[in-house]
């Protein structure tokens, strides 16, 4: 299953269930643990579970297990690692709280980037 065919499925089961706010953020070039990440957010801790449901179920329909399943049990934040995309299916607050698309769009910090050619330039 290609990344696109992957995130087609999981951006379906959310579309299902009405998921607000869906993002898509381009993260392989930041780190080697998946390649893309899909955002959305739930209106109550219900709602939060039964999109991330709703994407488990998609993808074992599709014969791709989920790596992995994070916070189901309070349905603030919910993690569906499945390899090259990983959903996160967040709550309002917890969304606003933790600002994923922030995070992951801001780019490297120059000042320790520079500062480590600096040192190893130096005599």
């Amino acid at each position: 299953m290609t990344l696109d065919e992957l995130t087609n499925l999981a951006t379906e089961a959310i579309d299902d269930l009405k998921g607000r706010d869906m993002r898509q953020l381009e993260v392989a070039d930041l780190t080697s643990v998946t390649d893309r990440m899909v955002l959305v957010t739930g209106t109550s801790n219900r709602h939060v579970k039964s999109i991330a449901n709703a994407v488990i179920m998609a993808a074992k329909h599709a014969g791709r297990m989920p790596l992995g399943i994070e916070g189901m049990d309070q349905a603030e934040w919910v993690l569906v690692d499945l390899g090259d995309v990983v959903v996160h299916v967040m709550t309002a607050q917890s969304r606003a709280f933790y600002q994923l698309e922030k995070l992951w769009s801001a780019p490297p910090d120059a000042s320790s980037a520079s500062s480590g050619e600096d040192a190893s330039a130096a005599p």
